[in-house]
Parts: structure tokens; sequence; C-alpha cells
């Protein structure tokens, strides 16, 4: 399963939750298109045919506009009237890849929006799923990273109760991403909400053991050592983050790991 206001504390504190898993979206539907939907009965075909066309346009996500297109294909699958849930959880998580990528923020916090609301009711379709408590709580903590004094502080909790659910049913679920979203938000609320590098540590080991190849946690674990001044710990991570096989179904998430690996790696080495 987190990738902008001025305020007294140290904005860095605050950069909650950019989550790894760390692991697409909606900046074009207009409300038009959604009550388009509201007065439709979408066909059961329709619904087929969409996420399936938005499944390869994700999987070419590295061009942002296939990516848009992903999100803009699954808009059309959504109703109100009938909620689906592989519909409603697929276009939360490709609206939080979106969101990580779009140029403007408040285009990005848009697509964060829409991807909150749609996790939140995939949640409540079928709880006993972690798509949409994990997809809830990654697309309000990016939220949370934006807008850290009005959404973040009240935030908090929510995010990990969300992400706790989804572990709760899956531990693995998106590579074992749910224990880094928790550690990250350990390590963004040290001064805030009693994180503690040493938890955040906890949170990435039990990640690396449900899935010892998710560059995001190996990376984020090295940051934690570095603050923690475990370097020799650290070092270690960033060696096992370069060696790693990239996954090919998150190949742009590797890469992006590892050249942030290696610029940690220059700059403390």
């Amino acid at each position: 399963m987190y990738e902008r206001i001025s305020h007294p504390i140290s904005i860095k504190h605050y950069n909650f939750l950019a989550i790894v898993i760390t692991l697409c979206l909606l900046a074009g539907c207009s409300k038009k298109v959604e009550s388009h939907n509201a007065d439709s009965n979408l066909s059961s075909t329709l619904i087929s045919d969409n996420l399936s066309r938005a499944e390869s346009l994700f999987a070419a996500r590295s061009d942002l506009s296939k990516l848009r297109e992903a999100v803009n294909t699954l808009a059309l699958a959504r109703n109100p009237d009938q909620r689906n849930f592989e519909v409603e959880w697929k276009f939360a998580k490709y609206s939080y890849f979106l969101g990580k990528v779009e140029p403007l923020e408040k285009e990005a916090i848009v697509v964060f929006e829409k991807g909150r609301d749609a996790a939140r009711i995939a949640s409540r379709v079928d709880p006993s799923k972690p798509d949409g408590h994990f997809w809830y709580g990654a697309n309000l903590g990016e939220l949370s990273r934006i807008s850290p004094v009005t959404v973040g502080i009240k935030s908090v909790d929510d995010i990990r109760e969300a992400i706790n659910a989804s572990i709760a049913i899956d531990p693995a679920y998106q590579r074992g991403s749910g224990f880094d979203a928790l550690g990250q938000l350990e390590m963004a609320t040290r001064t805030l909400k009693g994180g503690t590098i040493a938890k955040a540590i906890e949170y990435y080991e039990k990640g690396l053991k449900v899935s010892p190849d998710n560059a995001n946690i190996r990376l984020h674990l090295a940051e934690a050592y570095l603050a923690a001044q475990k370097d020799a710990d650290a070092k270690k991570q960033l060696n096992a983050l370069f060696a790693l096989t990239p996954d090919p179904a998150y190949e742009p998430e590797h890469k992006a790991a590892v050249e942030k690996g290696k610029a940690l790696l220059s700059k403390n080495f």
C-alpha cells in the first residue's frame, strides 16, 4: 500500500504516507460525465470492457496521458446507483498513482479526493477485502502530505485504522505495502502525533519478511536506519535494493526507488 504550506513546525515532519508500494487517475473527468453515469444503467459488458481497457492503460502508466486515460475509462464505468467493487477500488488505485505524478498540486488534490471517496465506497461494498481499506488510507495519506495542517493532523488515526484493516485481512497485499505505509506514517509524525523511528523500523522489517523484494520498503528502511544513526545497516539495505530484480508489474516504481536510493547513497556515504 502517501509521493507543498508554511507552519511553525518543520514541513518535513508532516510528510505523510507516500506509500509504496510507493505503487493513476482522474484529472479529466467532468461533473457532466458523472451525472451522465447516474442516469445510465451500465451493462456488465461495458463494465468488463472498461476494466480490461483501463488495466492495459495502467500498465503503460509511464506515459502520463495513458494513466489519465485509465482513470477516465474507469470513471465511465462508475454508477452511483449500482456500485461495482472492482471498479471502485481500481479507480481509487489508479487515482493514487495519477495524483502522485500530477504536475499541478490543485489537480492532484482533486484526483486524490476522488480516489479517497471511491476507496471508501469499495470498503463499504465489501469490507472483507483489503483493497478499499488500503487505497482509502493511501489517498488520504497523500492529501495529508499536501495539506498537513488542514487535513493531516486530523487524519492520522483514520489513515492508520484503514491500513491496519487491510493488513489484518491480507498482510501481503500490494507486496507488503501496508507495513511500508505505517512505517512512513511513524516517520512523518515523530514531532506531532508520537511517531518514533524505532516503530517505523519495526514496521519496515515486518514488511520485508512479507515481501523481501519490495524496493520501496528497502529504500524507506535505509532512510530510517540513517535517522537512527545506523549507517552500516542503511548501506546494507541500499545495496540490497540495487540488487533486486524489478517486478515487471511495478517497474516504473522500482526504477524511481533505485534512483532515490542512489541519491541517498551519494549523499551519506
